[in-house]
């Protein structure tokens, strides 16, 4: 299975992940096409430069020819600025119909949509206002747009199943945006890296952006150590700062992560340890545990359960499983406190064996339907199409579910075979 790991030691950004997507091989030309595409008046611009003697890529967004500005330089600025387009805020619903209207893949448009999401549900929650009240400032400019939707298309082309990702160093010191002088991290980037492993070291610079921070949120599955893996590119993606006690640089490796071979398990097998979590519930209205378990694959579940159970006293009840990554446990298990009626949670931790996989895209004449498909001793064995893609398709052209899962599945078992 490839995999990528991301290195944050000085931090993340938009920017500096799309400099270190194309120093890992993604090609300039489909960020440029996507970016024309948008029609927001924007350009890239690419360069490799020196980052305390580490050889990076920098990546530029150019707005009516201006390059964009670390975000304090940006607002010291901006009062000077009479017109342009970049320094103007979007709404949400204006962001995502510029997504929606975007030449990607739906595969990217829903990353993208996802990661403005999570950006807006921060911003949410620092104002108490609802996601739709949010008003972008720096987020919303054309640059910030630029970097999501690129970050949602890069991260397509460089064809891995899975991103890892290290602590994140937020720097330190106060840095200066639309609402004046804060700690850093800013409150919405703190709220986006809530639950995930972030320290601060000795530069005293905003080295997580909220757009980075959205990033990282969206596509890591895993925050911690570099899992085993073996390398086959490295990418170094450059920050505007010259950092004078670090190389200023995002570093991202792909990768064959290790296949484990284990008695019973098969050959090739991924192992991985997950966290199992279970409630019993016998109190609860029933109308809130579809609400639970949406909530639980909101904050990163692998995957939500229940099964009816005959409880004390001759009770109904139901057993609401759920299965996640360790670092991920603790902020489910508050989830269940939070929202169900439980006075207790039990946690295991077991090993899972599973397939490598990867998705495929297939052209139906609805539209694009990503096809999982899973591997054995480098066989494709088992695949299926994605629910929501074809539940789209279904709800937008009138056609019934098992119609386009069937033509998907057709379509894809003819390519297969050739």
């Amino acid at each position: 299975m490839q995999i990528a790991y991301l290195d944050c030691f000085s931090g993340i950004s938009g920017d500096m992940f799309l400099g270190a997507l194309l120093d890992a091989g993604v090609p300039f030309e489909l960020l440029r096409g996507t970016v024309a595409g948008l029609n927001v008046g924007a350009a890239l611009e690419v360069s490799q430069v020196q980052r305390k003697g580490i050889s990076a890529t920098k990546l530029d967004v150019l707005v009516n020819g201006q390059k964009d500005l670390p975000r304090e330089e940006f607002w010291a600025d901006a009062h000077q600025a009479s017109s342009g387009e970049h320094r103007h805020g979007r709404g949400l619903k204006e962001i995502s119909q510029l997504i929606d209207q975007a030449n990607i893949s739906g595969n990217a448009r829903q990353t993208a949509s996802d990661i403005f999401h999570a950006l807006g549900t921060a911003e949410a929650k620092v104002h108490n206002c609802t996601v739709e009240d949010v008003h972008f400032h720096e987020v919303g400019a054309v640059d910030a747009i630029v970097d999501v939707v690129c970050a949602a298309v890069g991260a397509e082309a460089l064809a891995v199943e899975r991103f890892y990702c290290s602590p994140l160093n937020v720097g330190g010191g106060t840095v200066t945006c639309a609402h004046g002088v804060l700690p850093v991290p800013a409150p919405a980037t703190l709220e986006l890296l809530r639950g995930l492993p972030v320290y601060s070291g000795e530069v005293q610079k905003e080295l997580v952006t909220p757009t980075g921070a959205a990033i990282v949120k969206v596509l890591a599955s895993s925050f911690g150590p570099r899992p085993v893996m073996t390398t086959s590119r490295i990418g170094y993606g450059a920050g505007t700062r010259e950092l004078t006690s670090q190389p200023n640089v995002l570093r991202i490796t792909v990768g064959e992560a290790a296949a484990t071979e284990s008695a019973g398990a098969g050959p090739h097998l991924m192992e991985e340890e997950i966290a199992i979590l279970e409630a019993n519930l016998d109190d609860l209205n029933p109308q809130l545990i579809g609400y639970i378990m949406d909530m639980a694959f909101t904050e990163g579940a692998l995957d939500v359960f229940t099964g009816a159970v005959q409880m004390k006293k001759g009770r109904p009840g139901v057993l609401l499983t759920v299965l996640s990554r360790p670092e991920q446990a603790d902020r489910l298990r508050s989830l269940l406190f939070r929202e169900s009626s439980t006075l207790g949670v039990r946690t295991r931790h077991e090993k899972r064996h599973i397939l490598p996989r990867h998705h495929e895209a297939i052209l139906t004449q609805w539209g694009e339907v990503r096809m999982k498909v899973g591997n054995l001793n480098g066989k494709a064995t088992q695949y299926a199409p994605e629910y929501e893609d074809c539940r789209r398709i279904a709800v937008e052209h009138h056609v019934p579910l098992k119609a386009v899962m069937q033509e998907a599945i057709r379509l894809y078992l003819d390519r297969k075979n050739g």
